[in-house]
């Protein structure tokens, strides 16, 4: 993804202290990232950055909607998530974003880009099965969930026999013996 100067954030000219930074994520952002299982999205994500001396650490929290298809009837929903990522931001000499929690800017730098924080902090918080709401509750009769539950496999109780093998009732007299 190429970098979009609305998630690039110049913290050179910034005092040090908390700054606050809002952002809204819609369908155009994911696409930029080839990121193609959302239908829609209306996410607003807060930033605070806390600029210190040596270093600058980030607060990401997102709530908002997300547009998927459902897991089991297929149809779509608004899926609501919502998360939070903590990231230090450190000066070295050689950028690395290795560790999940801390990102190494070269020396010298005086922006850093968050759109792709921003976008694994959303797609993690979708949970991995999408279940609409409506057929937790039974309000959605889709035919697909009719037709699961039709072919869905039938319980049956069997009585287990009680029969057990000659030999070890032979067996167990001796210990009772």
């Amino acid at each position: 993804m190429k970098a979009n100067k609305e998630f690039l954030i110049p913290f050179a000219g910034l005092k040090q202290g908390k700054h606050q930074f809002e952002f809204q994520i819609n369908k155009t952002f994911f696409e930029a990232f080839d990121f193609d299982e959302f239908n829609d999205a209306n996410i607003k994500v807060d930033l605070v950055l806390d600029k210190k001396i040596t270093m600058l650490e980030l607060s990401f929290k997102h709530s908002g909607t997300v547009n998927v298809p459902c897991d089991i009837s297929n149809e779509d929903f608004d899926l609501p998530v919502k998360g939070k990522l903590d990231l230090i931001v450190k000066f070295g000499d050689e950028y690395n974003d290795d560790n999940d929690e801390m990102l190494i800017l070269p020396h010298g730098e005086y922006q850093v880009d968050v759109a792709q924080y921003i976008y694994e902090m959303i797609v993690l918080s979708v949970p991995t099965k999408r279940v609409h709401p409506g057929i937790k509750d039974g309000t959605v009769a889709a035919d697909i969930v009719e037709k699961l539950n039709e072919l869905a496999p039938k319980e049956e109780h069997k009585e287990e026999e009680k029969s057990t093998d000659p030999r070890w009732d032979e067996l167990k007299k001796l210990l009772n013996g």
